[in-house]
C-alpha cells in the first residue's frame, strides 16, 4: 500500500502566544510520530506482515531439491580398481498444478499486509490523540494556575492594604483578618492547578518518547488554549465520510477479510490436488556399479543418468469432520467480526452528533460567560474602590472576586473543552490522517 501519511489539520489554530525555549503542538506531534515506543513497534509489525505474506504465497511456488550422494566403491573383482571415487546428482521438481487454497492465501497475504498497515495508522491515531490532549491539558491547567496566581496576588495586594488601613485606625481586625483569609484561601487552587501541569507534561514526556531518566527535564508548553468560531459541522456527511477513512473501520473491514479468507484456505482440503513432478538422477562418470539386479550379465549393474516426469495426484476422500469443524469454526470468527463492523459503522453517527451538540453547547456557554467576565470584572473594581473608601464590606469584596475568579476560569474551561471536543470530532471522523496514492499531491 503506498498510503502517506500527512499533517494533521485543525491543530495549530487554538494556540496563541508563546514562550522561549518551549514546544509547539507540531512540534509535540512530530516528536510522537518519530518516537513513540507504540509507532515504532507497529512499524515493525508491518515488517512482520511482509514476512508473513511470503509464507502464505510460499504454497504456490516451484518446491526445488538437490541431493548429491558421494563416496569411493572398491573391491577385488576383476578388471576393476580397488578403490574408485563416486559422486551423483538427485534433482527433484514439484510445481502445484491445481491447489484450491493457493487464491485465496495470495489474497490472504495482501489482506495480512493491510491490517498491519491499518493497525499502524491506528496506533499512530491514538499516541498523536494522547499527546495532543496532554498538550491541551498541559496549556490549560497552566492557564488555570497562572490565573490563581494572579488573584492570588491580587487579594495580596488587598490584603497589604488593609493592613496599612488597620494600622492607620481606618479598618478594624477582622477586615485585615478576612483579607489575608482570602489571599491563602486560593493558594491551594494554584498547587493544585502546578501538579496537574505536571502530570500533563510527564504524560506529553511519555507519549513522545523522551528520555525520563534522571536529571531529565520535562517539557514546557508553547502557546495558550483559545476559544475558536467553527463553522457549522454537518454530522450525517462527516459519518459518510469516517465510515469510509477511519483507520479503525478500515481495519475491521480487514479483518472480516481476513477471516473470510483463513475460511477459504480450509476449505480448500475438500478439492483434490494436482502437482507437476520432475525427479531425475546425473551420473558424471561411467562404469559406477550397483548390487546385483538378479541379471547375469554384469553391464546390467552399471548406473547411468535418468530422468523421470509426471503428475501426483492427491485428493481427501473421508473428512472425519477435521475440515469440516475448522472451517465451521472459522466462519464463527468471521461472522463475529461482521458483528463487531456492523456495532462500529452504527456508532459513528451516534458519536459526531454528540460532539456537534457539545460544540454548539460550548459556543453559547462562551457567549454567556464572555459577557459575565466582563460585568463581573466591573463589579470587582467598584467593590475594590468602595472598600478602599469603607463603602463596602470585606464580604462583598470576596464574594465579587470569587465571581469574577470562577468566569475567568470558566471562559479557560470552555476553551479547554472546545479543544478536546475538536480532536475528538478530528479523530471521529479519520481527520487525523489524509492518504494519497501520489507522490506530488499536496495535502493540508
Amino acid at each position: 500500500m503506498k498510503t502517506r501519511v500527512f499533517a494533521l489539520i485543525w491543530l495549530a489554530s487554538a494556540l496563541g502566544a508563546t514562550t522561549t525555549n518551549a514546544i509547539t503542538l507540531d512540534a509535540a506531534l512530530a516528536r510522537t510520530l518519530e518516537n513513540n515506543p507504540s509507532i515504532r513497534q507497529a512499524k515493525l509489525a508491518v515488517e512482520q506482515a511482509s514476512g508473513r505474506r511470503l509464507v502464505l504465497r510460499a504454497g504456490s511456488l516451484p518446491d526445488i531439491r538437490l541431493i548429491t550422494p558421494g563416496g569411493v566403491q572398491g573391491g577385488h573383482r576383476a578388471g576393476e580398481d580397488k578403490v574408485q571415487p563416486f559422486a551423483f546428482a538427485q534433482g527433484f521438481f514439484t510445481q502445484p498444478l491445481f491447489n484450491a487454497a493457493i487464491p485465496a492465501a495470495y489474497r490472504r497475504g495482501d489482506v495480512e499486509l493491510l491490517i498491519a498497515q491499518q493497525r499502524l495508522n491506528m496506533a499512530t491515531t491514538e499516541q498523536l490523540h494522547t499527546a495532543r490532549v496532554a498538550f491541551y491539558t498541559a496549556a490549560f491547567n497552566g492557564s488555570m494556575g497562572d490565573l490563581a496566581e494572579r488573584q492570588r496576588q491580587r487579594l495580596k495586594g488587598n490584603a497589604v492594604a488593609q493592613a496599612d488601613r488597620y494600622q492607620a485606625g481606618r479598618s478594624d481586625r477582622s477586615a485585615l483578618t478576612v483579607a489575608q483569609a482570602l489571599e491563602q484561601q486560593l493558594q491551594p487552587r494554584v498547587e493544585e492547578a502546578r501538579r496537574l501541569h505536571d502530570t500533563a507534561l510527564l504524560k506529553l514526556a511519555q507519549t513522545m518518547g523522551d528520555n525520563l531518566g534522571p536529571g531529565a527535564n520535562l517539557p514546557s508548553i508553547e502557546g495558550e488554549l483559545r476559544f475558536t468560531n467553527m463553522p457549522a459541522l454537518d454530522p450525517d456527511m462527516q459519518a459518510r465520510i469516517a465510515i469510509a477513512e477511519r483507520p479503525d473501520l478500515k481495519l475491521a473491514r480487514l479483518l472480516v477479510r481476513a477471516a473470510a479468507e483463513d475460511q477459504r484456505i480450509i476449505e480448500a482440503a475438500y478439492y483434490p490436488m494436482v502437482n507437476a513432478t520432475i525427479s531425475g538422477d546425473y551420473i558424471p562418470v561411467s562404469d559406477i556399479r550397483r548390487g546385483s539386479e538378479g541379471s547375469a550379465r554384469r553391464s546390467d549393474d552399471i548406473i547411468s543418468s535418468e530422468a523421470r516426469f509426471g503428475a501426483a495426484y492427491t485428493w481427501r476422500v473421508v473428512d472425519n469432520g477435521k475440515v469440516a469443524g475448522a472451517a465451521r469454526r472459522q466462519r464463527a470468527v468471521r461472522e463475529i467480526n461482521e458483528l463487531v463492523l456492523t456495532r462500529l459503522e452504527a456508532e459513528v453517527p451516534r458519536e459526531l452528533t454528540r460532539i456537534g451538540n457539545n460544540l454548539r453547547g460550548l459556543a453559547a456557554r462562551q457567549d454567556s460567560l464572555a459577557r459575565a467576565t466582563g460585568a463581573a470584572e466591573k463589579t470587582v473594581t467598584d467593590v475594590q474602590n468602595n472598600l478602599a473608601e469603607g463603602l463596602s464590606s470585606p464580604l462583598e469584596y470576596r464574594t465579587a472576586e470569587s465571581s469574577f475568579l470562577e468566569m475567568q476560569a470558566g471562559l479557560l474551561s470552555v476553551a479547554y473543552e472546545q479543544n478536546l471536543a475538536r480532536a475528538e470530532w478530528d479523530r471521529a471522523t479519520g481527520r487525523y490522517f489524509q492518504f494519497s496514492d501520489g507522490p506530488n499531491r499536496n495535502v493540508q
